[in-house]
């Protein structure tokens, strides 16, 4: 029977995977979305400046930060509000969570297998390569379903 715990990393996936798809391809606009969202509501920056209670240069270079990637989320926050809209804010994995679990889970075990048969080699006891391919099959498994705590750990 899962544990409260199980299911909660379920539904946890299954939220990222649903976000990952509903943004896929979504990029930012090179000239940045402050300045399109001020453009497609035809507002100046000395409107959007008024509406924040800043100067007109503070409103170009909160527009030139976003560009950079400096600007705040606080900043970008009430740059949306001031605009109308909402501030939307998301890390969103690449793939699937699945596939970022078993690829993590493989590297792990090749790096545990391959040290092993390292070590067997110098007393003439070496695996095949399929043997050694099996190993890291077993121990990906394992790890996947046991998720040790050094399970992120690249050594």
């Amino acid at each position: 029977m899962p544990s409260v715990k199980d299911t909660a990393k379920r539904q946890y996936a299954r939220l990222l995977n649903r976000a990952a798809d509903q943004l896929s391809g979504v990029n930012p606009p090179k000239e940045g979305w402050i300045s399109v969202m001020r453009k497609a509501l035809s507002m100046s920056a000395p409107e959007l400046a008024r509406r924040m209670g800043v100067t007109k240069p503070a409103i170009y270079q909160a527009e030139r930060k976003e560009r950079e990637g400096g600007i705040t989320i606080h900043h970008l926050e009430r740059l949306a509000e001031a605009l109308g809209g909402r501030f939307v804010y998301a890390i969103v994995p690449s793939g699937s969570i699945d596939d970022m679990l078993d690829a993590q889970a493989r590297r792990k075990a090749e790096s545990v297998i391959h040290r092993a048969s390292a070590h067997m080699a110098l007393e003439q006891q070496s695996l095949t390569a399929q043997q050694i391919e099996d190993e890291i099959e077993r121990l990906a498994a394992e790890l996947r379903r046991k998720r040790p705590s050094d399970f992120w750990d690249n050594r």
